[in-house]
């Protein structure tokens, strides 16, 4: 079947308005009209393959929230009218010892992306939620216990909530522990949510001050200006764990000398050039550690979005058109939003 989407054709090209085809649900499939989708920095990085590997034309969209609108004969999951999302994961093996512990975003066999995914569909590759419908195999589709009212404000936890939320459940944030959150972005203000939701204490690091009030508003208990020496050094060797949100090259030994004993910092941003190479005896000295962490498996993401549900927590979004997403893009390059943007699939 024939839909409305958004995509480019090139790296060098704006996106634009284009039909795409759907597979008619399979036996095992649900059909969900797209009701709203969120827009991730790895629809940029991909669009304009910055990551190289694009496949056009390409379909962004991992965040995705709306309603289910056909099931394939064995689907058993869902039922026609539910409230449904679908994020970065479309596939994986099912068969390999990370998908049999529900850790799918790590499948030995390489999952299967939302788009630029290999897939036996035309065109060959996966086309992602700046689209009207999408049909996805059951076991990667989720429940959405929000209200309705809050639909276009969930939809960024299908991944900024994922990717904050696995790695503060990874390593134990709550009480009692002490939790920085580097960068008040997408990601980031999804981490101070949660972080505070979990019962830790909340550090929220940024290198703007105007950030600090906005900070403190999300549950940050403390707010701290990264580029003050003597700020930071105020935490030296307090930290149980932090989680650095930030997608551009920085030095990692200013925030891994914050760790106490055994702290982590984990890294969650992909930055386009590599980090520099951070000090070892910092790292040996107190046995820290410096992790990474990549979204989360099916069980985890639907764990996230109860317990957001539980606690009240939805994204802060700007909802846009479908036509402005090039100008939405170049924004979110100057971090010109509070915190992400949201299409409204109505536009398409």
């Amino acid at each position: 079947m024939t839909v409305k989407a958004y995509g480019a054709n090139a790296a060098d090209q704006p996106l634009q308005a284009m039909d795409i085809t759907r597979r008619a649900p399979g036996p095992r499939d649900v059909q969900v009209e797209i009701a709203f989708c969120g827009v991730c920095h790895s629809d940029l990085h991909t669009v304009r393959s910055e990551w190289g590997g694009t496949k056009y034309p390409c379909v962004p969209g991992h965040e995705i929230v709306g309603h289910v609108s056909a099931l394939g004969a064995d689907a058993r999951g869902f039922k026609i009218g539910d409230t449904v999302g679908v994020g970065c994961l479309v596939g994986s093996c099912q068969q390999c010892a990370a998908c049999d512990e529900g850790l799918e975003q790590y499948c030995e066999n390489g999952f299967t992306g939302t788009y630029n995914g290999a897939t036996a569909d035309a065109p060959g590759h996966t086309l992602g939620g700046y689209a009207q419908r999408i049909v996805v195999d059951e076991n990667f589709v989720l429940h959405i216990r929000h209200p309705e009212a809050q639909l276009a404000a969930v939809a960024p936890l299908l991944c900024a909530g994922i990717t904050t939320y696995s790695p503060l459940r990874h390593w134990n944030a709550g009480p009692g522990k002490k939790v920085g959150i580097v960068g008040i972005g997408g990601l980031g203000h999804m981490g101070i949510k949660i972080a505070h939701a979990m019962g830790a204490h909340v550090v929220a690091f940024t290198t703007s001050d105007g950030k600090r009030q906005d900070a403190h508003d999300l549950g940050a208990d403390e707010v701290v200006i990264s580029r003050d020496a003597a700020q930071m050094q105020a935490h030296a060797g307090s930290f149980d764990l932090i989680l650095d949100t930030v997608a551009a090259s920085h030095d990692l030994d200013a925030f891994s000398s914050l760790l106490k004993r055994d702290g982590t910092l984990v890294l969650v941003g992909v930055p386009e050039h590599a980090h520099p190479s951070p000090n070892v005896g910092n790292l040996i000295f107190k046995r820290r550690a410096i992790a990474g962490s990549l979204i989360g498996g099916i069980a985890e993401t639907q764990e996230m979005l109860d317990f957001c549900a539980q606690h009240g927590l939805v994204a802060d979004i700007e909802m846009i058109a479908a036509r402005d997403i090039d100008k939405a893009y170049d924004r979110m390059v100057h971090s010109d939003v509070k915190y992400r943007f949201v299409i409204d699939s109505a536009t398409l």
